[in-house]
């Protein structure tokens, strides 16, 4: 196959124009578990699916849904170790760095480094799915408990399984700070859910 001389080339375009180890981390993302971002009228909502693999694994020990300063949360799709490893101001430019240094590969998060204020959006798996609901959904006059509500709809549209306070994380952000949901609130909203 053509692309497999390549495929370890972080600078050197393939024939058909690509960064073949971008198109993989984009695939490393693109499979990850879905994840939603909502600004709300009143603060801003962040979802994501978590699911544990095992009965023995510690949920309390990793979380997606992380609060970076006391007003600004992060959530990710792909490859969790590449996502501990990235923090907010360096974000794009370390993420960049890396899709053109030899002897590292692009981060399966986002590998481009580029950063858009989006009003809403979806990423991971099935995120074309949750990106249609949202623009379905949304209004710039939702408020942050409609906006939750909608956030776990979104996941809805790409879960397998039930979706319990155990296998979704969810924060916000309004003008008190960032917190991550603890689960009985989580629970609370899912009650709410059809």
């Amino acid at each position: 196959m053509a692309t497999e001389r390549y495929s370890f080339s972080l600078t050197t375009f393939s024939p058909s124009g690509k960064l073949v180890q971008i198109e993989y981390a984009l695939a490393a993302v693109a499979a990850g578990a879905p994840s939603v971002g909502i600004k709300a009228s009143n603060g801003v909502v962040i979802a994501t699916e978590n699911k544990h693999k095992s009965i023995l694994y510690d949920e309390h020990s990793v979380n997606k849904v992380e609060m970076i300063t006391s007003h600004i949360g992060m959530v990710y799709s792909g490859m969790g170790p590449d996502y501990r490893l990235l923090l907010v101001q360096r974000v794009a430019a370390v993420m960049q760095e890396y899709t053109q240094s030899g002897g590292v590969r692009p981060f399966g998060c986002d590998p481009s480094g580029a950063y858009f204020a989006w009003k809403a959006t979806a990423m991971g798996k099935n995120f074309i799915n949750g990106k249609t609901f949202l623009e379905k959904r949304y209004s710039e006059d939702l408020e942050l408990d409609d906006a939750v509500h909608t956030a776990i709809l979104t996941l809805k549209e790409s879960f397998e399984g039930q979706m319990t306070a155990d296998n979704i994380e969810v924060g916000i952000c309004d003008q008190t700070g960032f917190k991550r949901l603890d689960p009985s609130n989580v629970k609370d909203y899912l009650a709410n859910i059809p």
